[in-house]
């Protein structure tokens, strides 16, 4: 069995894949040792280890040769946040990325560069050329922007969500990803409404893992937030203990 078709499977709605997002290859061994299924990465997080702005600031091919580092130093299936392709052709950005050895990859559905929602026919089709290049080699998640770039009204919202999930998932998605959602009801309706798995964001842990599994959620990730919490504590406990001379091992 593939990684792909391993990373594939553990989408079970209602059993939701919880996958801990990991920024190196030392975190990324960590979510393995702790017994974790998969590991995914955050370009957030990665694009701030390189010393870049989240949106595509990276290098492409630094964003790539650390997806490689990951995937070799862990033996589960790695799925990397890849924004929206780096504006590689679908055929190249399918090549270069398999080529890394990740199995799976997210591809948001707005510009990084002005933060507007891609045409959803464009997604859509965009989407279906990758899905056509890799075959069953590589598990998508379409990440659906309408909630965090705040698309009219809430129905709106929700709607624009629907049609964009149901869409993604007819071009070849194996999961949709509606970004910004906390809401267990709002939750409940795009599961039941999606035609296939639904991923949902952790955030800042206003939910349980079982509050997403109730609710029919098939995966469960943490974005930048590992990262983030771990290095404002380099930031703001550690060094400005060592600055007063105080043991920062004790802090």
């Amino acid at each position: 069995m593939s990684l792909a078709t391993t990373l594939r499977g553990l989408h079970v709605p209602g059993t939701p894949l919880v996958v801990p997002n990991a920024w190196d290859a030392a975190s990324a061994r960590m979510v393995e040792a702790a017994g974790f299924a998969a590991v995914a990465t955050s370009s957030n997080a990665t694009a701030a280890v390189l010393g870049y702005d989240d949106g595509e600031h990276a290098p492409v091919d630094d964003v790539l040769a650390g997806a490689a580092r990951i995937a070799q130093s862990v033996s589960v299936p790695v799925t990397v946040d890849f924004e929206r392709g780096y504006r590689l052709a679908p055929s190249e950005l399918v090549e270069r990325f398999l080529a890394t050895g990740a199995v799976g990859l997210n591809l948001e559905d707005s510009d990084p560069a002005t933060g507007s929602m891609i045409d959803v026919g464009e997604q859509a089709d965009f989407l279906a050329a990758v899905r056509a290049a890799a075959g069953d080699a590589l598990v998508i998640n379409a990440r659906i922007d309408a909630f965090i770039r705040k698309a009219g009204t809430a129905d709106q919202q929700l709607a624009t969500a629907l049609d964009r999930g149901n869409r993604y998932l007819a071009a070849g998605a194996d999961c949709v990803y509606p970004i910004g959602v906390g809401d267990l009801d709002l939750i409940c309706t795009l599961t039941t409404q999606l035609d296939g798995p639904v991923n949902a964001g952790y955030g800042q842990g206003a939910n349980s893992v079982a509050d997403y599994a109730a609710r029919g959620v098939a995966r469960v990730t943490f974005g930048p937030m590992f990262q983030r919490h771990l290095y404002a504590k380099f930031a703001d406990a550690l060094l400005p203990a060592i600055a007063a001379d105080h043991n920062p091992f004790t802090a």
